[in-house]
């Protein structure tokens, strides 16, 4: 924390000197009064940010870390933006100085006449503009959290069998109950699920951020969710409260435990390593489950295809619930080409990019090759929900909630 807070002291006078650029047009009243709002704004972050450190009560604030915390968060990721403006100017500066050097001999007689190379106001304004542009953004995006969004596709297969022709499949996922604070928002984003009338509903991991009791307030919403079929959900990769200190490895147990109980009482199968089968008219597909499985080194590799497919290669046609969509790649294409179509989820879409017919970008796609909708190789499929919820930052900015419907054809 306090190297994360030298870096941001540093990186504030940075930014300020770019800022005094900018402004010498103004008058000494106007001048003084910006750089005063700049150093209040900037010394009120960086208190925020030690509080939060040191405080317990802060610590347990939802309100802090979802709101306060992330708002000091996105004033320091638009500082950074504007640095690396500020920063190409000042190449440009060193850059010029060099060049005059290397065309003049200075001697300490005319030292005098080397040019003295000021800062570019127009890389300035550019600098502190997009990374104004950066942070309202952001808060506007504050508002976008609960505008679930229905995306509806339909996926063609030559090999499903016919009695299954026109099933309708809900996906929705990474839930993340923990950073739910409008429960009437929530109500009404579990109502379009259940509008679109699915056969099958499946969830693809993260109900909670850390913790089962996270999810006592919102159980009752959650248990209206059903469908004919059934609604069958996986485990994500903070369902196992990995990202805690607990007391003890018993206590992290317990908490899986009743996490997975509260699968089970609002009415969802949690598949755990293994497939079921769907029986229409004498035709069977198979649906599999895992826990989580992430290609990336710092992601735990839970799931076990090897326990979940046994058994349910004789079935013409399967259906991958796996919550990290890596999975895909290291392990599904090249170990089970005859998984059909595979649902995930985990990224969010980073909550965070562009989304229009023509054009499609996330900061996150930098990690994760595929990270939100529709992808194929061959004849297999991978379709990735932008999540229901959201953690970290609280908002959408481009990259909007999402309920997936899915109708097989």
């Amino acid at each position: 924390m306090f190297i994360i807070l030298g870096i941001a002291v540093l990186v504030d006078f940075y930014v300020f000197a770019g800022l005094k650029t900018i402004i010498q047009p103004l008058t000494d009243r106007q001048k003084l009064f910006i750089q005063i709002g700049y150093w209040t704004i900037s010394i009120l972050a960086i208190a925020g940010a030690l509080s939060f450190d040191i405080s317990p009560a802060l610590q347990g604030s939802k309100n802090f870390k979802t709101y306060i915390f992330s708002l000091i968060l996105g004033l320091f990721i638009s500082k950074i933006i504007c640095t690396v403006f500020l920063l190409i100017d000042d190449i440009r500066r060193i850059l010029t100085y060099g060049f005059f050097k290397i065309g003049h001999t200075i001697s300490p007689e005319n030292i005098s006449s080397a040019p003295s190379i000021s800062r570019s106001v127009f890389l300035s304004w550019l600098g502190i503009a997009i990374g104004g542009t950066l942070f309202g953004t952001m808060m506007f995006g504050f508002k976008n959290k609960y505008n679930y969004q229905v995306r509806k596709i339909k996926l063609k297969f030559d090999n499903l069998p016919l009695a299954f022709k026109g099933l309708k499949i809900v996906q929705i996922s990474d839930i993340h109950s923990g950073s739910f604070q409008d429960k009437k928002a929530v109500e009404a984003g579990i109502k379009k699920v259940l509008q679109q009338n699915a056969d099958l509903i499946l969830f693809t991991g993260d109900l909670v951020n850390d913790r089962h009791d996270e999810m006592h307030d919102y159980i009752d919403i959650f248990s209206t969710v059903k469908a004919p079929m059934g609604v069958y959900s996986t485990l994500g990769n903070h369902d196992y409260g990995d990202y805690v200190r607990w007391d003890s490895d018993d206590a992290k147990k317990e908490n899986l435990d009743k996490l997975k109980a509260i699968h089970a009482q609002m009415g969802w199968k949690l598949m755990m390593n293994e497939h079921v089968t769907f029986n229409r008219n004498g035709e069977e597909i198979a649906l599999l489950g895992i826990e989580n499985w992430g290609a990336k080194g710092h992601f735990p590799k839970y799931g076990s295809m090897e326990k979940a497919y046994k058994g349910a290669d004789k079935y013409p046609f399967k259906i991958l619930m796996s919550h990290d969509p890596s999975h895909w790649d290291a392990e599904v294409k090249v170990k089970y080409p005859d998984i059909d179509l595979m649902l995930a989820g985990h990224t969010h879409g980073m909550q965070f990019g562009i989304e229009n017919p023509y054009f499609k970008w996330s900061p996150v796609q930098w990690m994760y090759h595929q990270w939100a909708g529709l992808y194929e190789d061959k004849k297999q499929k991978l379709y990735i929900n932008r999540g229901f919820g959201f953690i970290g930052y609280p908002g959408r900015v481009g990259i909007l909630p999402e309920i997936t419907v899915i109708e097989l054809v």
